[in-house]
């Protein structure tokens, strides 16, 4: 007889945590984090890192209200993961906004010089390209979820010790 499993997609309101189940190991070698716990805990907007390989993060991000204007020093995606979220793009007028050498993005005063480039409304499983010379601004008229493919900044929060399972799950199931 086959099993039967359901697949729940998770949201800001409704999640289970999950966990890695060790087998003969050391919890402390595996990372597992959940997102949508993650983006709960979060302040609005904040950039919380939930996966990193070397330089590059996926960040989770609380999307709720209007974000400030950032501009990205290389390629970004937003993926929606809960919610609803207008992003507002504009071509810079001065790219220079962003100097040389620096990683992820960058918050910017006010609203920047450009040109608008056009508005995506995305829901969840929605991704944008957030592309290198333009700035951006999220605006989410409730909570939602984020998931920003970038390079670690400096505005990156870690907190691995605070979202990461460390010691074996007793009776997952």
């Amino acid at each position: 007889m086959a099993q039967h499993y359901t697949t729940r997609f998770g949201s800001l309101e409704r999640y289970d945590k999950g966990g890695v189940e060790v087998v003969n190991d050391d919890a402390r070698n595996y990372v597992f984090s959940n997102l949508f716990e993650v983006a709960s805990r979060a302040k609005p907007y904040e950039k919380v890192a939930v996966g990193k390989n070397i330089d590059y993060v996926i960040e989770a991000i609380r999307a709720e209200g209007i974000s400030g204007w950032r501009a990205p020093a290389h390629d970004e995606f937003a993926l929606v993961m809960d919610g609803e979220v207008e992003i507002r793009l504009l071509k810079l007028d001065n790219p220079g906004l962003v100097s040389p050498g620096t990683k992820g993005s960058v918050a910017l005063a006010g609203t920047p010089a450009g040109r608008k480039m056009g508005v995506v409304r995305a829901r969840r499983g929605h991704m944008t390209l957030l592309p290198v010379g333009a700035a951006y601004q999220f605006d989410a008229p409730r909570p939602g979820v984020i998931l920003l493919q970038t390079m670690a900044g400096a505005d990156t929060v870690e907190r691995w010790g605070d979202i990461c399972q460390t010691t074996p799950r007793r009776n997952a199931r």
